[in-house]
């Protein structure tokens, strides 16, 4: 009797220990932020984009301010993932033998951004784009290294990896963007989705615009990083004095980011003070950006 009571103290003191361990664990989830990414099928994005601001789906018709768009995505998804912290913005795009364009080099060199390149054929079709999203959005949950994933694209083959990343535990949010006319996106992906998003002709607007002209031609030329950073310092101190500092202060918290109207109106105005096109320009973007932050972080 003696051994049986020791064998049950022994036993309920494991128990406790498990508990413990248990309720500490569950603490330590408990402070731990979730983590979100985005991931944006460029193929799509180009193609629908296109087709729903400039009515075309050739990307040698029209620009797309991708630096832009990626800012205002991400803003997008801090107000929809109110609590959750970026890992980062996986751009997956197609070229010739994987090497980059210069566009796509541009992109690579945004802060919090991952390019992704399959291969591009002799008919311009991305070629092992879907695999690697599933690669990534796989690994990703697989690591509980995300717990949401804001998916833009609109491809079928995309389902095995929604249902890959699902199979791990974490949601799978699907952003489309507005058709004209039908649907751009499979209906078995919508099937599969955790949620789902679309984004209008207002949201994109601002980011795509016809070719007219020759980009980045101006008889003074290109300005200088200084130059493009002291404009941005001129148009916070303009915008402090005519918007009030109330509703500046609450871009603070937002740091480096700014809300895409907010950006979008930045350079649109910058552009005008340097008669020069800063789109596709990321170096200036950033320059002007840094401006414009060291200005208003220097009032408060």
């Amino acid at each position: 009797m003696e051994v049986m009571n020791d064998d049950l103290a022994a036993l309920h003191a494991r128990i406790e220990r498990t508990n413990e361990l248990l309720q500490r664990m569950l603490a330590e989830v408990a402070k731990t932020p979730s983590t979100h990414a985005i991931f944006v099928d460029a193929g799509y994005l180009y193609a629908a984009a296109g087709r729903l601001v400039a009515g075309t789906e050739d990307r040698r018709a029209f620009d797309l301010d991708a630096e832009g768009l990626i800012d205002a995505l991400i803003d997008k998804a801090r107000t929809i993932f109110a609590d959750s912290r970026l890992l980062r913005v996986y751009w997956y795009d197609g070229a010739r033998r994987r090497i980059h364009t210069a566009e796509q080099q541009t992109v690579a060199e945004l802060p919090d951004v991952k390019v992704r390149l399959g291969n591009l054929n002799a008919n311009n079709q991305q070629k092992g784009v879907d695999s690697l999203i599933r690669s990534d959005l796989e690994s990703l949950a697989r690591h509980r290294a995300i717990s949401d994933a804001a998916l833009l694209g609109g491809d079928e083959d995309l389902v095995s990896a929604v249902e890959a990343a699902q199979g791990y535990g974490a949601r799978v949010h699907l952003w489309g963007i507005e058709a004209p006319e039908g649907r751009n996106q499979a209906e078995p992906l919508l099937w599969e989705v955790d949620s789902q998003r679309t984004f209008d002709l207002d949201f994109f607007k601002p980011y795509v615009s016809r070719r007219t002209a020759p980009v980045h031609e101006s008889a003074a030329g290109r300005p200088s990083r200084e130059d493009v950073r002291f404009v941005g310092a001129q148009i916070a101190a303009k915008w402090l004095a005519a918007r009030g500092r109330d509703t500046l202060v609450e871009l603070l918290p937002g740091h480096p980011y700014l809300p895409g109207s907010v950006d979008q109106d930045l350079l649109v105005e910058a552009e005008g003070l340097l008669q020069y096109s800063l789109r596709g320009q990321a170096d200036l973007r950033r320059a002007l950006r840094d401006g414009f932050w060291e200005h208003l972080r220097s009032q408060y």
